[in-house]
């Protein structure tokens, strides 16, 4: 009688053979078995070389750009004396330029016309307590328009010098609040106690009408701004020329009103200097007009 079975009992029965089971292909879990023994290798990864003992497998690192050679800075050109800076130009300081231009229109005026018609206009621009007392703010700016002793006073050149100066640093519409600031001042100050001397009965009436005009008040306040922008070497020296002359001036005692009011203008522009400074380092670019 023949024996007969199932397929499961025939797979069971017969064993495969040494060589047959030494060229049958390994299992997908045999092969991911043996590769995760293997140290170094990543996983995922086809056609990786196998690692032999004590080898280690590194990551492929990228090619490193070659460094930059580094380039020595070239030395700063040494900033070349520019003398022209130190006058007004229309474009680098359009206020002092346009009011050195008024100003020399009413010097010329007054060089030019009948001296009755120049006493009318001073005495119409004058910034007396008659005049401040009726209309202060038109005499405060006309007595602004004209300079004492003409375009040959000191003033004219104090005027360019220190206007222009302050400008480059401030910009126009500041440097003309501070000269209006010392020029209004002072005036109110000094003919404040030239009405209160005539109400006390220690000066005379004809006081109160006396001739007063000029730039001075405020070329002496923007002196006194313009030293608290400058480095120390040329601040203190200007500040101790000026101020001596302002104080030999009063000691003359020729003039003392005048002499009392460019002392108070003096101070007056240095008091400015927290503001100055303040605005100067809002607008560093104000400095580097041309």
């Amino acid at each position: 009688m023949d024996r007969t079975g199932t397929a499961a009992d025939t797979t069971a029965d017969v064993a495969p053979s040494p060589c047959e089971a030494a060229h049958e292909a390994p299992s997908e879990a045999t092969f991911g078995a043996g590769l995760s023994a293997v140290p170094g290798l990543l996983e995922a990864m086809p056609r990786q070389r196998s690692a032999g003992a004590g080898a280690t497998i590194t990551a492929p690192t990228p090619p490193t750009a070659p460094a930059a050679r580094s380039v020595p800075a070239a030395p700063a050109a040494p900033r070349r004396p520019r003398p022209w800076r130190l006058l007004p130009t229309p474009t680098g300081t359009p206020f002092t330029f346009g009011y050195a231009a008024v100003l020399a229109v009413t010097s010329l005026a007054t060089e030019y016309a009948a001296p009755s018609v120049v006493h009318t206009l001073h005495q119409a621009s004058s910034t007396d307590v008659a005049h401040l007392v009726q209309w202060p703010v038109a005499v405060l700016l006309a007595s602004a328009l004209w300079i004492a002793g003409g375009l040959l006073s000191p003033y004219t050149v104090g005027l360019l010098l220190v206007l222009t100066a302050l400008e480059r640093r401030l910009g126009g519409a500041r440097t003309a609040g501070v000269f209006l600031l010392g020029h209004v001042l002072a005036t109110l100050a000094t003919e404040g106690a030239v009405g209160l001397a005539v109400l006390a009965g220690h000066l005379p009436d004809s006081s109160l009408h006396r001739l007063d005009y000029g730039v001075s008040f405020g070329v002496a306040t923007c002196v006194g701004a313009l030293t608290g922008l400058l480095t120390p070497w040329l601040r203190w020296p200007l500040l101790a020329a000026f101020g001596g002359m302002v104080v030999l001036d009063l000691i003359a005692f020729t003039d003392p009103m005048t002499n009392w009011g460019h002392l108070i203008s003096l101070a007056i522009g240095v008091a400015t200097w927290p503001v100055t400074r303040r605005r100067r380092r809002a607008h560093p670019a104000a400095t580097t007009a041309s």
